[in-house]
């Protein structure tokens, strides 16, 4: 693929990614799975222009929707939980075999997710709104392993999710989209 033709899927990508953010600014319930949908949008990416755009396409959306939407906790669930995992998928399960790239990709989505969630609290203002008979707990000790728990089952979902968008891409969609980028 030429490097224009990378930059025209980057940037529909990147516009594609923005626009579904802002639907969380309408729709607020959809907090959490339009960056996973947007997630999902750099498999793309890292198949047709490899692992450098889709973290250059990672960072303009993640910049942007942390200045632009005003949702800041969809954008820093992008920013720090969806938006990379897809390259670090790919770099994980070409380097080590299925069982100890799962082994990593947990750990490393555990390990995020527990810094996200301190980092959302402290510096991001997430509101608790709705939950707050469970705000005295949520700087208590037990709180971490029941995330881990439930992060670990989420993740897991969501990798078994883009591992079959990802093998639909290749198989049925990628002949029909990549004529648009001759």
């Amino acid at each position: 693929m030429k490097n224009t033709s990378k930059i025209a899927l980057g940037a529909i990508m990147s516009g594609l990614s923005i626009a579904l953010m802002i639907l969380t600014t309408i729709i607020p319930f959809l907090s959490y799975a339009v960056p996973a949908i947007c997630g999902t949008l750099i498999i793309i990416l890292v198949t047709e222009c490899g692992k450098k755009w889709a973290l250059l396409v990672y960072a303009c959306v993640s910049i942007l929707s942390l200045i632009l939407i005003p949702d800041k906790s969809a954008g820093a669930a992008y920013a720090l939980i969806f938006g990379y995992y897809p390259v670090v998928k790919t770099i994980f399960e070409n380097k080590f075999s299925r069982h100890i790239a799962l082994i990593f990709k947990l750990i490393i989505a555990n390990i995020v997710l527990l810094l996200s969630y301190y980092i959302s609290l402290k510096f991001f203002g997430i509101d608790t709104e709705g939950i707050e008979w469970i705000t005295p707990y949520l700087t208590k000790w037990y709180v971490a392993p029941i995330i881990i728990v439930f992060a670990s089952v989420f993740f897991y979902m969501y990798d078994i999710v883009l591992s079959r968008l990802a093998i639909i891409y290749k198989k049925r969609w990628r002949k029909k989209f990549m004529k648009s980028f001759k």
